[in-house]
């Protein structure tokens, strides 16, 4: 048998194609995502527009906001974010369940005494709130299961305010379910209609710790990112995962098999704009990532962040390129940077691209520059989304 490698040109934005998605979006390319954090909402409020087959593989390695309050009630591993991109991917049309939309994204008034709080809570998962009442059976049912599940294992001091149902929704299906991530998100998927697949990366109750080049460990996604601390003063050497907050001893994991095939099967895989170690290095941390990635011969692409990264401390884009690569890499002595990434996208007019874009070095790799206007002028260091959406589907 004779192995044939054949290629062939693209128009991008390629008009017919993105046309026909368009048109049919049931019909439209598995892209996968490796991400977390709301950086890529809004792209995939865009994307669905154009396929319903998407796939996000999302970090649970959040250790701030209200994810932060859950996993330490609960020793879970954060489901905000995946929340948050199940809403960005609902179906909002009234073809969807709008009245199951707007109760998941409702949150508790942040101004109210916790006995009001519990009070309201408890109305809602007797189905006696307004918001709930408003949904048919048998998903109501469903949801006022859930939230009483968690309100009976609900620390006493538990903080309310500010609540996301949605989140309480999540964590109650998920002790529910003999603390099983996979079971919940595929319900909350259905109750919404989701037009895509979102996933966890891992379900295990892990953190992030880094180790900085002055030498000293920084442990919690939240203490990473400059929104809930003060930014990093030194740049980041490494990446791992740990057991707890409390405890730096490295930890692994594995990607399942389902989760495994997913990224196999994919048509295009993306490593996206969001914070850089955070959001998408933390993806590739579990064993079996990288290897199921290369043995994927569907097109790669990599879209560096605009604007200031606090996570990219002193990082050019080569250096930037140089840490995805190695981690990916990590997965395997026998792993090719070809086989990692094939396409680096910029916007040579409009970004900004620290140190230059390494020509010399994209060419040894054999990655292909995609050079194309995608950031939004009015709105300086973001992607416009259509236009960024439209190249995807015409790689895929």
């Amino acid at each position: 048998m004779v192995s044939v490698s054949v290629t062939r040109e693209v128009s991008l934005p390629d008009p017919l194609k993105v046309s026909r998605y368009r048109k049919i979006p049931e019909l439209g390319p598995r892209v996968l995502f490796f991400s977390g954090g709301s950086a890529l909402n809004g792209l995939s409020r865009t994307l669905k527009h154009y396929t319903h087959n998407s796939i996000h593989l999302v970090t649970p390695f959040d250790s701030g906001g209200s994810s932060a309050i859950l996993r330490d009630a609960f020793d879970m591993p954060a489901i905000g974010d995946l929340r948050s991109r199940l809403m960005a991917l609902a179906d909002e049309s009234v073809l969807g369940h709008p009245e199951v939309y707007r109760l998941f994204n409702y949150r508790l008034p942040k101004d109210e005494d916790q006995e009001q709080l519990l009070k309201q809570l408890k109305a809602m998962a007797r189905g006696k709130d307004p918001r709930v009442d408003a949904i048919l059976n048998p998903m109501r049912s469903l949801i006022c299961n859930h939230l009483m599940f968690f309100l009976d294992a609900m620390p006493q001091d538990f903080d309310l305010a500010g609540a996301s149902i949605g989140n309480l929704i999540l964590a109650g299906g998920y002790l529910n379910n003999r603390r099983d991530l996979e079971p919940i998100l595929f319900l909350f998927s259905k109750l919404v209609n989701v037009q895509g697949t979102v996933r966890a990366i891992v379900d295990d109750d892990l953190h992030l710790c880094a180790e900085l080049q002055d030498g000293s460990r920084v442990i919690g996604q939240h203490r990473l990112t400059g929104k809930e601390c003060e930014p990093l003063k030194s740049a980041i050497r490494s990446l791992n995962l740990c057991d707890s907050l409390g405890n730096p001893a490295a930890a692994t994991t594995q990607i399942r098999k389902r989760n495994r095939k997913l990224i196999q099967e994919a048509e295009l895989i993306c490593y996206p704009p969001g914070s850089f170690y955070s959001s998408l290095l933390a993806n590739l941390l579990p064993e079996g990532v990288g290897k199921a990635i290369a043995r994927n011969q569907c097109p790669k692409v990599f879209i560096p962040n605009q604007g200031t990264d606090p996570e990219q401390l002193g990082m050019t884009l080569e250096d930037t390129l140089d840490t995805l690569l190695a981690q990916l890499q990590r997965d395997g002595d026998d792993l090719k940077p070809e086989d990692l990434i094939n396409f680096i996208v910029v916007d040579r007019r409009h970004g900004e691209y620290p140190g230059g874009i390494p020509e010399k070095k994209l060419d040894k790799l054999g990655i292909q520059v995609i050079d194309l206007p995608l950031i939004d002028e009015g709105k300086k260091g973001y992607y416009d989304s259509e236009r960024l959406v439209e190249v995807l589907l015409s790689l895929s």
